[in-house]
C-alpha cells in the first residue's frame, strides 16, 4: 500500500470515528463567531478537526494547520464527501484573510491571528464596498488617519457580509487623498467590538440579513494591524479578492467531488414521483442529469487547475471559476425549488412548509446574489478578457 493509499485508509477510519451524525448532511457549520452558539455535534466536530489540523489541512503546522500538500488534502475532502461530512469550519477567516495573512503578513501578525482562525475562535468580515464604491472599489472614501500609535477610521461600508456576528474586520481605507485612486489605499485589520463601529443589518428578499451597513466613527485599528505597506493596500486587496473568488469557484483547498445524483434526484423522486427507482418525468431526468454532469465537470476542472497551479496562489483564472461556479449555484437552487412546486415557495412555517422546503426557497432567493458578490459577472468577464485571454482594452 502506497503512502497516499495508507493516508486514505487512516483518514476514512478517523472520520468514521470522529465525525458525529449531527455534522453530516445539511446543517449548521462553525464560522468562528464568538456570538453564535454551536450545536453539540458541530462543536464536537470542530474540536476534533482542530486537534487533527483538519480545519486548515494545507496551512503550516506551526499555526495549527495540517501541513498537507494538495494531493493529501484532496484525499481528505474525498473521504469527507463520501460520508457527507460538513466542513468543520467555514467563513472569511478560512477562505480570504487567512490565506492573505500567509502571503502578506509578518511573523507577528501570523502568530497573532492565524491560530485563532484555525481554531475557530473568531469570525471575520470584509470592509470593501461603499455606497459610492462597489464595482469601482478604488473610488472608496472611508479614511484612516495616522495617530502615532494607532489609526483612526471614519466612513461607511455596505454589503458587509456577516458583520452582525463578526469579531474582526479586514478593511480597505483611504490614507492619501492626493494620490491616484488606486494608490493611497491601505489594508487594515480591526476589532468589531469597539465603540466606533456600528452595524445595521440589511433585510433581503430571502428573509435573512447576512449583509449589513457598517459605520465607523473614530474606530481604531492598531499600528501592528496594518497588513502590507502603508498606501499600498490595493495590491493586498486584489490578492484577497482572488482568494475569495477561488472559494466561491470551488478552488480553495482542492475541489470536493460532486456526489452522484445528489439532493436533486431525491427531491425529484419525492415531489415529482418515483418510477421503479427512477425519476418519473423523463424530461426532468435529462435536466437533472445535465446539471449533475456540469457540476462534476466543473469539480474535475477545478481539481485539475489546483494540480497544475505550481505557485500555490490564485491568479486571474479564478474569475473563470467564480463566473461559472456562481451560475451553477443559481441553476441548482432554482431547479431544486422548481422540483418542489408550490411547496418550494414557503416564507415561514405557519402554513405547513417543512424545514427543507423553507430552506430551498431561502437558498433560491439568496442565490440571486452569487453573480454580484465577490465581483459581478461583468467584472469577472472583464478580468477574463484582459488578463486571461489577453484581449485589447
Amino acid at each position: 500500500m502506497g503512502e497516499l493509499s495508507e493516508f486514505r485508509a487512516d483518514t476514512a477510519a478517523w472520520l468514521a470515528e470522529n465525525c458525529p451524525a449531527g455534522a453530516r448532511g445539511p446543517g449548521q457549520m462553525a464560522n468562528g463567531s464568538s456570538k453564535i452558539t454551536l450545536e453539540p455535534d458541530v462543536a464536537k466536530w470542530l474540536e476534533a478537526c482542530v486537534e487533527k489540523g483538519f480545519t486548515a489541512p494545507t496551512w503550516p503546522t506551526q499555526y495549527g494547520g495540517g501541513g498537507l500538500n494538495q494531493d493529501y488534502a484532496r484525499v481528505l475532502y474525498d473521504e469527507m464527501a463520501k460520508i457527507n461530512a460538513r466542513s468543520p469550519l467555514v467563513g472569511m477567516g478560512m477562505s480570504m484573510i487567512g490565506p492573505t495573512l500567509l502571503e502578506y503578513g509578518d511573523d507577528a501578525q501570523k502568530q497573532r491571528h492565524l491560530p485563532k482562525i484555525i481554531r475557530g475562535e473568531i469570525q471575520w468580515c470584509q470592509g470593501y464596498s461603499e455606497p459610492n464604491a462597489g464595482s469601482d472599489l478604488a473610488a472608496l472614501n472611508s479614511k484612516a488617519e495616522d495617530k502615532g500609535d494607532h489609526y483612526l477610521i471614519n466612513g461607511q461600508k455596505i454589503w458587509t457580509s456577516g458583520a452582525a456576528t463578526a469579531d474582526w474586520m479586514f478593511i480597505l481605507v483611504r490614507t492619501d487623498f492626493d494620490a491616484p485612486k488606486h494608490e493611497g489605499i491601505s489594508f487594515m485589520l480591526l476589532t468589531m467590538d469597539q465603540p466606533g463601529v456600528t452595524v445595521k443589518p440589511i433585510r433581503l428578499i430571502s428573509g435573512t440579513s447576512p449583509f449589513c451597513e457598517t459605520f465607523f466613527d473614530d474606530a481604531v485599528a492598531k499600528k501592528e494591524d496594518l497588513l502590507g505597506e502603508f498606501n499600498k493596500g490595493w495590491t493586498v486587496g486584489k490578492r484577497l479578492l482572488q482568494f475569495e473568488r477561488s472559494g466561491i469557484g470551488g478552488l480553495n483547498g482542492g475541489a470536493r467531488p460532486a456526489q452522484p445524483g445528489g439532493g436533486l434526484v431525491r427531491t425529484a423522486k419525492k415531489y415529482v414521483g418515483d418510477d421503479n427507482g427512477r425519476i418519473a418525468d423523463p424530461a426532468l431526468r435529462e435536466t437533472i442529469t445535465t446539471l449533475n454532469m456540469n457540476r462534476a465537470a466543473f469539480q474535475l476542472t477545478a481539481a485539475r487547475a489546483n494540480a497544475e497551479n505550481k505557485s500555490g496562489t490564485p491568479g486571474a483564472a479564478t474569475s473563470i471559476f467564480k463566473l461559472y461556479g456562481a451560475a451553477l449555484q443559481q441553476d441548482g437552487a432554482a431547479l431544486k425549488r422548481e422540483l418542489m412546486g408550490f411547496s418550494g415557495l414557503g416564507a415561514d412555517d405557519t402554513n405547513g412548509f417543512t424545514h427543507a422546503e423553507l430552506e430551498a426557497a431561502s437558498d433560491w432567493l439568496g442565490s440571486k446574489a452569487t453573480t454580484i458578490y465577490g465581483g459581478s459577472n461583468e467584472i469577472q468577464a472583464n478580468i477574463i478578457a484582459k488578463r486571461v485571454l489577453g484581449l485589447p482594452e
